[in-house]
């Protein structure tokens, strides 16, 4: 890679040279209940399993070890809730207990290995103790995320078939509480799968009036007895994620058990450099994949403390939250999303709120979720004097592709770049034709088959869309979706989606899905929906709408129209505001909307009129509102 000289080199080519030998030795900071002898099983390739013939549980290696080993009084969790004004710190005992408890629940109710419970909650202890309850029995959790509207509730029901669904009566926002039940019933008579029973924490806020097939967490908790942790395949499902996917169908990432163990454990201790008794804060929720792997799971496996946080960057109360969280809990690093800083940035851009706190143990600020901009890593490097380190990933993958491995061998940051790939991640850039492209080339970022240890082995139910979605594009590798280049140093820029999938702060959503409301309004007769830059959040959607002959609706009619149905259909996570109608839509002679080539002027390129064009004229028209310079 040309990038550091020692630990960082060796460590990564011999993750490539010989996977065997890497992983299996990684694999010694797992404890298991019966150890693997194998790393890799690539019998049914292009998919490949991860430890084949390992067993373990999930949770026991999150939880019950650390007790075992004598560690049961270190903190485990704190709960720092600023929009209730509560807190909670859980030790390694107290939070085992309460997984042991509520495991048990689920046990009466029936919930045992294999199957799927939906958890559909706000950041409180309780859903991390619904995510680590399921482990223990061997069920499958599928998180999906409090803001998420009926309609993408219902998919995932219909997806996961769950036998069980957790939820809280409510989410807190700063200005205003969101009840979850109504959202669930709702969900429940769009989709076809009944679950047996939905458990509802009720939260003081607004609690939940409660049907036939309800139950009470804290009555059903009472006299549960506590469950053990059960043993699994290291090949058995973990948990579902949904991502977006371009076709308005969710896609269930699969995350297995003993590869996800095995790769958040290493990263935890080379990546973030953070180890037992080190206080660890990612600022993310619970229904991305960040709060999965870097909330609840990567800490707890290694003997960190980790911190859930129920607030906001700015308003809960001020600019100044973040470096509250840091300063009282002994923060060693945080990990957030670049919109976070930027919205901090925004309101204090002198950082007065940052003086207010001492950070003796802040050592690293970790950023991903969309591209860190320059300016915003200078800014947060200039206030917090500590390495401002951008790394990048996905829902798929897990765990970082590429980052600057802190505490294997921390390596000069670039601005704008991820740094270099971590090991297992074998990086290509490639053309259109699948050609590997030279250094400073722009193209296809993907990654030479096999995956590593804790990325995604198949979609759920569905392995052929899984090998369609990322495999199909170039033979032999995984198609990222995100396209740039790799320097002369090995270091890799990330430039943005390659597809149709865009990052609003730092959530992935599917434009698609966004147009395929927007069209479905009577006075609409095509559009197109695309992700362009802002300032604060990343991206942004915005539509661009062909009205229907003889159509009457005021544009500011419509577009009311149009931003309600998105916040029903989608929810208020797709931030969608922007609105443009227009005479026509630039497409090729086949009929596909140009859509990269509007995101380019969007974003103020200077876009070449791609040679299929069916009619330049429309583009030209086109270009003014694209740059926001109509009227």
């Amino acid at each position: 890679m040309g990038a550091g000289t020692g630990a960082y080199e060796e460590s990564y080519w011999r993750s490539l040279d010989d996977p065997h030998g890497f992983w299996l030795e990684a694999a010694g900071a797992i404890s298991w209940t019966r150890p693997p002898t194998r790393a890799v099983d690539a019998s049914g390739a292009p998919i490949v399993r991860w430890f084949p013939d390992g067993e373990l549980n999930t949770a026991y290696n999150a939880l019950d070890r650390h007790v075992e080993a004598g560690d049961g009084d270190r903190s485990a969790l704190i709960y720092d809730s600023p929009v209730t004004g509560t807190g909670r710190t859980y030790s390694y005992a107290q939070l085992r207990d309460e997984v042991a408890t509520f495991a048990g629940a689920l046990a009466s109710l029936g919930v045992g290995k294999g199957d799927r419970v939906i958890v559909y909650m706000p950041m409180v202890p309780e859903a991390v103790v619904a995510m680590l309850a399921c482990a223990r029995l061997g069920a499958i959790h599928s998180v999906v995320f409090g803001g998420f509207a009926p309609r993408e509730l219902a998919a995932r029901i219909e997806d996961a078939g769950p036998k069980v669904i957790v939820a809280a009566s409510c989410g807190i926002e700063p200005t205003r509480v969101v009840e979850y039940k109504p959202i669930i019933d709702e969900a429940l008579t769009i989709a076809s799968h009944r679950p047996e029973h939905t458990v509802v924490l009720q939260r003081p806020q607004a609690r939940a009036q409660l049907g036939e097939h309800d139950l009470d967490w804290t009555e059903l908790t009472a006299n549960a007895q506590p469950a053990g942790p059960v043993p699994v395949a290291a090949t058995d499902p973990l948990y579902i994620l949904y991502t977006s996917g371009t076709t308005g169908r969710p896609k269930g990432v699969v995350r297995d058990n003993g590869g996800h163990a095995v790769a958040l454990a290493w990263t935890m201790r080379n990546v973030y450099d953070i180890g037992p008794g080190d206080v660890w804060w990612t600022a993310s929720d619970v229904g991305w994949v960040v709060g999965h792997s870097y909330i609840v799971y990567a800490p707890l496996l290694v003997g960190a403390t980790t911190v859930l946080y129920e607030g906001k960057p700015v308003g809960t109360p001020d600019a100044g939250a973040f470096w509250r969280v840091i300063s009282e809990h002994g923060a060693k690093a945080l990990f957030t999303a670049p919109t976070a800083i930027r919205a901090i940035k925004k309101v204090d851009p002198d950082a007065a709120e940052l003086a207010k706190y001492p950070m003796d143990m802040f050592r690293t600020l970790f950023l991903a979720g969309e591209r860190l901009d320059p300016e915003t890593y200078h800014w947060a490097h200039e206030h917090l004097d500590v390495p401002v380190v951008d790394h990048w990933w996905q829902t798929e993958t897990g765990w970082p592709i590429a980052a600057n491995p802190r505490g294997l061998e921390p390596l000069p940051t670039k601005p704008g770049s991820a740094t270099v790939p971590m090991p297992g991640w074998n990086v290509r850039i490639l053309d259109a034709g699948g050609k590997e492209l030279l250094p400073h080339e722009e193209g296809a970022i993907a990654i030479k088959l096999p995956l590593p240890p804790g990325a995604l082995p198949t979609l759920w139910g569905d392995d052929q869309r899984y090998i369609d979605s990322y495999l199909k594009e170039y033979d032999g590798y995984y198609l990222t979706g995100d396209g740039g280049y790799i320097d002369d140093d090995g270091y890799i820029f990330v430039m943005g989606r390659t597809d149709d999938v865009i990052n609003v702060a730092g959530h992935r959503l599917s434009t698609g899905s966004i147009e395929a409301v927007v069209a479905a309004n009577p006075a609409v007769a095509e559009c197109a929906v695309i992700g362009v830059h802002d300032a604060l959040k990343g991206q942004l959607p915005r539509a661009f709408v062909v009205l229907k002959a003889g159509a009457t609706v005021a544009d500011d009619v419509l577009r009311d129209e149009l931003v309600a149905a998105v916040r029903r259909e989608i929810g208020p996570v797709a931030a969608f505001r922007d609105v443009a109608v227009v005479d026509a839509l630039p497409k090729t002679r086949s009929g596909k909307i140009l859509r990269r080539t509007m995101r380019g002027i969007a974003d103020g390129r200077d876009e070449a009129v791609p040679s299929t064009i069916e009619d330049a004229a429309v583009l030209d028209a086109l270009r003014p509102v694209l740059r926001g310079q109509e009227g």
